[in-house]
């Protein structure tokens, strides 16, 4: 495959992007000659910009059909947590009812409708298909609170590094010094990615391999997020959206909200990208570069990466292959609408996507009548 007539978010001027089994071979300019083999598929853009696949550092596949659940703004996680399981139980159990495989099949299809290529799942291990993006389950324990035995596994030769904890999520005593005693049982030298870190000091960060940041999910259960302009100096930050049960599925309505804490775009999309590609040991994505897997998401120019939106989505692709893409596109990508393709709906546009979604969602509403969800399937 051939990408043509594009800008790579960070370099000047236009690009030809070469794809060869599943990686990227070269990044010309855009007025170099075309060399196409026969069998490879040339697409032209017009005012496009292409982004190394995102890496959405923070989520819980299997919880992504749920609504946002609160009665009120918290203190932790704990008290939340205990809350919902009383005033929600109802909604919470008929969630539980739908099939797992549907849930995260669901929950593979939330990224992937906003160019997420890579997908950190956290807590157990859970079977999950491999055709429509990366899907990586490091070590996790849940929390302190909810995770029996932690302060062995955290030091058993058994959990490999680095591992994943819900750390610090709240704004209380009680949170900020759960995060000290996590740091007194590190015994080990083990790399810890703490996710949410809320209460987190400058001193405290040091200790910990990397942060994962979900600010979205933070506002809306405690109108507070981590200080990520003081943390960012003193270990490595990455973004997460966390599950529907507490933020919304778009994950620009996360990025304008991390806006609102100061982040530049720069440092944003490295949070996006390149950082969280070092942080988790994937080496192969993460930059549009000569080697490199061709994970790459396209969406249309506009003045601010903080003002696009899924509906600007033109293309995904991982590993070279089309996972996604734009109506718009159709008359180019005419072999593939063919080959296992869907139609979905966002805000009028219409999208093509791998797999059959609508008949996923009829299978979702035949356990959950009351599933609904700001797209429209055809």
């Amino acid at each position: 495959m051939i990408l043509r007539n594009l800008s790579i978010h960070g370099t000047e001027g236009k690009k030809t992007i070469y794809i060869r089994h599943g990686r990227i071979t070269s990044v010309t300019e855009v007025n170099d000659p075309v060399y196409k083999q026969n069998d490879e598929t040339l697409i032209d853009f017009d005012d496009a910009i292409a982004f190394p696949g995102f890496i959405n550092s923070h989520d819980h596949l299997d919880f992504n059909l749920f609504p946002q659940l609160r009665n009120g703004t918290y203190k932790n996680y704990r008290d939340w947590g205990h809350d919902i399981h009383q005033q929600n139980k109802n909604v919470i159990d008929e969630v539980l009812k739908i099939p797992q495989d549907l849930r995260i099949r669901w929950g593979l299809y939330k990224n992937l409708l906003n160019g997420v290529t890579t997908v950190v799942n956290h807590g157990k291990k859970i079977p999950v298909p491999t055709d429509l993006i990366n899907v990586l389950q490091p070590a996790s324990l849940h929390s302190p609170a909810f995770e029996k035995n932690w302060k062995w596994k955290l030091n058993s030769p058994l959990y490999k590094s680095p591992i994943a904890m819900h750390i610090g999520e709240g704004t209380d005593t009680i949170a900020k010094r759960e995060i000290d005693e996590v740091i007194r049982w590190k015994f080990r030298r083990k790399k810890i990615v703490a996710v949410h870190g809320v209460a987190m000091s400058e001193e405290q960060a040091d200790s910990f391999y990397g942060l994962v940041w979900c600010p979205a999910s933070n506002y809306f259960l405690l109108d507070q997020t981590a200080d990520i302009e003081k943390l960012k100096n003193r270990t490595n930050i990455v973004f997460g959206t966390d599950s529907t049960l507490t933020a919304s599925w778009n994950l620009w309505e996360h990025i304008r909200k991390a806006k609102e804490s100061g982040i530049n775009e720069r440092e944003l999309l490295s949070m996006l990208t390149s950082n969280p590609a070092r942080l988790w040991g994937l080496n192969e994505t993460g930059e549009i570069v000569e080697g490199k897997n061709a994970d790459i998401t396209v969406l249309r120019k506009r003045e601010s990466f903080y003002d696009l939106i899924p509906d600007d989505i033109l293309l995904v692709l991982n590993k070279g292959k089309v996972k996604l893409f734009d109506e718009t596109m159709a008359v180019q990508m005419e072999d593939f609408i063919k080959n296992d393709f869907s139609l979905v709906i966002i805000n009028s546009r219409v999208k093509y996507i791998k797999g059959d979604l609508s008949k996923l969602v009829q299978r979702i509403k035949e356990y959950y009548s009351k599933f609904e969800f700001c797209l429209s399937e055809t």
